[in-house]
């Protein structure tokens, strides 16, 4: 027990009375349960108040087998027990005369919001159902433990993340990433911004597969929003972590909170080193000259990352808050790789050589946001919020690329590349929510994003002794990118049903310039997204949602850029200026089940797509150049099934399953892009509690093999495991996670046409992360810890 306060208290006592008054002390003690099951709550919330003053004395949370014990050395008090989606219990008729306390078992019940929330499970790493959105808490997800935010994600049922770090959102990429509920230079996919959000900092990721209005309409397939973590309990507060792994993988981590009556201050500040090894292997064969293009090598990435988020909340009084705060990160970039090429013609080997890079590149961001935030005494649901956010992203990057010949006349050259990519985007968002008659809510407000990029980059070949600037790869591409956002929803809530229709309305204003040969494209349109909710509740156990919304994808700079890297001379990724903006109309039922030890989730669900923007493959001397085009319209339906089964309090399964089916139609220069196939994928997680405080989680990913219009990607299978021992009554925890266990992660991709067949395969392999986190003050250890993204 932390004796400071009570030793301040009782000399506050005597310097104010004049006078000692003899003081009893209570010990008090207890059990908290969920009601339904009568499993313990670990982690709930007990805490001491004053009655007269109605303000908290001290407090403390349940152990794992949900029982407490506290002392207080003061009377007139009353006890309140909380857990999140749980109701409040508050005791108040208390029996001061005995010195201990034992209130037995408390049961808490679950919270359950008739229209706009469904709790599927009462544990911190809960995953909740709202009207639009679901809702995926990161606490004691042990995988996660040394794990980024892209491996975090990778948990997150529907959600998938490929060796490249792009993700996918039920088998489609067309994801808008936010951060806190706005966009951000960390969720970019300009670089690789999303390295230094680790897990310690995260507190849930939102998964909105069919939004409403009321959020940008960006993204075809769905918005995943980061919410990070802000500590607001009182007193200083603070944990640090500790990782280490293979391979050199190493972090430090440290979170500080300190909240006064007037003030909340918050930070976070991390850094880490990690390396990331690859085995890759690509193949070009031209099948009408029968030429045979191979390359086999190892990769490796090292990075160094320093992250540090500094904010204050300031209280101006109970109705208004004004909240400031900053995000810097800085990364360090080395990379090196050597792949061993071989070239053939007519099954004869004739040239042989071993291509190195070296690279080298910084990455500085920055993030800055002014936020107010008024409540309204009218209704506890009514506020009006107004935030303004700017943020920077930056890379400065040199690669030396050597060809050296090993069998045949093939002449050794050099060549050198420079990057200086800049970012800036600044958002202005204002929100207000005004509820009204009980049962109705209306929202309405405006975003403005302005978006401006330039990309300089410049190739040179070592020609007579010294490197010459080559023009027919040396370009500065200029992307300037303005959307205006305006929306209005309306609500009606009533006990068993509800209905939530809005609109949306969206100005985009696009101009880019490719520099060297002074091409424009401008493009300024205006487009309406509406969207309509609905929720029915049938029994208490059973509920059932249906939504429809229109998403837009708007090309992204490297779309839109037509230059290219030299990275890969004989694979190369090209944008196309001339792109216009994908539009989908998505729809989907869900039911929700809950059951004793149970709780089922199926849904269904159908996009239609136009404008459909398809990577196309062309193959030219043994040379495969791959370009984005618009071609036609997709139809994709499927199904998802979500369940968490607890047999026993000790052992809790949790099991994703998505299918869906496309059809794609279009044609495109006399060629028939019409095509159809299927796709699912399956996670496992199962997780118990062992003597000892020992935790311990398996998980198992499968995702099926797929088809695009020209290639064939293969299915993919891969485990983890974590386990996690509390140490000095959970002031300490150990970590220790293994991701892909097996080393089974490979990525295949083939593509088999007519003309030439192409292959490319990627292997990262296992790592193994072991970390140790403590809390301090009245913070509490993390259960899991941060570290860099591969």
């Amino acid at each position: 027990m932390n004796i400071r306060p009570i030793l301040f208290i009782l000399l506050f006592s005597l310097l104010s009375a004049g006078t000692v008054k003899a003081q009893q002390r209570y010990e008090i003690s207890g059990r908290v349960l969920e009601k339904q099951s009568k499993q313990p709550i670990e982690f709930a919330t007990v805490l001491i108040g004053d009655k007269e003053s109605q303000k908290a004395i001290t407090g403390i949370t349940t152990t794992q087998d949900g029982t407490f014990s506290i002392e207080i050395d003061r009377g007139n008090f009353y006890i309140e027990i909380s857990f999140i989606g749980f109701e409040t219990v508050k005791v108040e008729e208390i029996d001061s005369s005995k010195s201990r306390i034992d209130l037995g078992d408390i049961l808490l019940e679950e919270n359950v919001q008739n229209l706009d929330e469904v709790t599927v499970v009462t544990e911190k790493s809960q995953t909740q159902f709202k009207l639009d959105k679901r809702i995926f808490n990161v606490g004691k997800d042990l995988s996660s433990s040394g794990a980024s935010a892209l491996e975090v994600l990778n948990n997150v049922p529907s959600v998938n993340v490929n060796i490249e770090g792009q993700i996918s959102l039920r088998g489609s990429q067309g994801v808008q990433i936010l951060i806190n509920g706005k966009p951000s230079v960390l969720a970019n996919d300009g670089g690789n911004a999303l390295g230094t959000i680790t897990a310690d900092i995260i507190d849930r990721i939102e998964v909105i597969t069919n939004p409403s209005a009321k959020y940008d309409a960006e993204g075809t397939s769905g918005i995943i929003n980061i919410v990070l973590k802000k500590e607001e309990r009182r007193g200083l507060n603070g944990s640090v972590t500790l990782n280490t792994g293979v391979p050199n993988n190493h972090s430090l981590g440290l979170s500080l909170n300190k909240r006064t009556e007037k003030f909340n201050l918050f930070s976070q500040l991390g850094i880490g080193r990690r390396t990331f090894p690859e085995d890759t292997e690509t193949i070009n064969r031209d099948l009408v000259n029968n030429t045979f293009l191979s390359a086999f090598g190892e990769e490796e990435k090292n990075e160094t990352f320093y992250n540090l988020i500094l904010g204050v909340d300031y209280l101006i009084n109970d109705s208004n808050i004004i909240t400031l705060s900053g995000n810097y990160a800085f990364e360090e970039e080395s990379e090196s790789s050597e792949n061993n090429y071989s070239f053939s013609e007519n099954d004869v080997l004739s040239q042989q050589w071993t291509r190195r890079e070296s690279t080298e590149a910084t990455n500085p961001k920055w993030q800055y946001e002014l936020q107010y935030k008024r409540d309204f005494k009218r209704h506890e649901d009514q506020d009006l919020l107004f935030s303004a956010l700017g943020s920077f992203f930056g890379k400065d990057q040199s690669s030396l690329f050597q060809d050296m010949t090993t069998f045949g006349i093939r002449e050794d050259f050099m060549q050198q590349t420079r990057t200086d990519f800049k970012e800036a985007r600044y958002t202005f968002k204002l929100d207000y929510t005004h509820p009204f008659a009980e049962k109705y809510t209306i929202e309405t407000g405006a975003q403005y994003v302005l978006n401006d990029v330039s990309n300089d980059y410049e190739v040179s070949d070592f020609i007579n002794g010294g490197f010459v600037a080559n023009p027919d790869f040396t370009n500065i591409f200029d992307f300037n990118q303005n959307v205006l956002g305006v929306y209005t929803t309306a609500a009606y809530e009533a006990d068993k049903w509800g209905i939530k229709a809005g609109l949306r309305l969206e100005n985009t204003d696009l101009k880019t310039l490719l520099r060297t040969t002074n091409a424009r494209n401008n493009q300024n349109y205006t487009n309406l997204f509406p969207s309509i909710h609905t929720s029915y509740k049938l029994t208490e156990d059973l509920s059932v949602q249906a939504g429809y919304s229109r998403r837009i994808y708007r090309p992204r700079l490297w779309d839109l850029n037509p230059f290219f890297t030299i990275r890969d001379n004989f694979n190369i990724s090209t944008g196309n200026p001339n792109l216009d903006p994908e539009f989908t109309d998505s729809y989907e039922i869900t039911t929700i089940y809950k059951l004793r030890n149970a709780s089922l989730n199926f849904g269904v669900y159908h996009r239609y797509t136009t404008d459909v923007i398809e990577d196309v493959i062309t193959f030219l001397d043994n040379v495969s150049t791959r370009m984005p085009l618009n071609i036609g319209t997709n139809n994709t339906t499927g199904v998802e099934f979500n369940a968490k089964y607890t047999p026993v309090n000790w052992a809790t399964i949790t099991t994703d399953f998505n299918y869906n089916y496309f059809k794609r139609e279009g044609d495109f220069q006399n060629t028939s892009f019409d095509f159809e196939g299927d796709r699912w994928s399956s996670r496992m997680t199962a997780k118990f509690k062992l003597p000892a405080q020992i935790d311990l989680e398996v998980s198992g990913n499968y995702r099926s093999r797929f088809i695009t219009f020209q290639s064939e990607v293969n299915d993919n299978i891969f485990a983890n495991l974590g386990v996690r021992k509390k140490i000095f009554k959970g002031k300490a925890i150990l970590n220790l996670s293994v991701r892909d266990v097996f080393a089974s992660r490979v990525f295949l991709n083939e593509t088999s046409q007519p003309n030439f067949f192409l292959r490319s395969r990627g292997q990262r392999g296992r790592f193994v992360t072991f970390g140790i986190s403590y809390g301090f003050g009245k913070g509490e250890a993390m259960e899991f810890s941060g570290q860099k993204r591969f």
